[in-house]
């Protein structure tokens, strides 16, 4: 099954910027053959429903390593049977309404 996630990871106890600890993850998913989409809040991925997941569990097993003594995260998930769709499909989507284009 393929699902799609927004995962926002935070590290605690390791100051104030994270930027390593996101890089890091952001790495975990493209070692795992996922395209991740970072933005200003989390990062988004899609994929087979065990890899990602595989890949977030690795995220934070990452982070741990790095000297986080905890790690919050929120993580947002969604899957479709009906049919394909990406996250670039769906950000489309609303481009498309917002330039005044029909939409499917």
């Amino acid at each position: 099954m393929k699902i799609a996630i927004d995962l926002c990871l935070v590290p605690l106890g390791v100051g104030v910027s994270v930027s390593a600890h996101v890089a890091a993850c952001q790495r975990v998913f493209e070692k795992a053959g996922l395209a991740p989409r970072l933005h200003a809040y989390g990062t988004g991925v899609e994929g087979e429903w065990d890899v990602v997941m595989a890949a977030v569990r690795r995220c934070f097993e990452v982070v741990h390593d790095m000297g986080a003594p905890r790690v919050h995260a929120t993580m947002r998930m969604g899957s479709r049977t009906d049919r394909d769709q990406s996250l670039a499909d769906k950000v489309s989507s609303v481009e498309s309404r917002l330039s005044g284009s029909p939409t499917a």
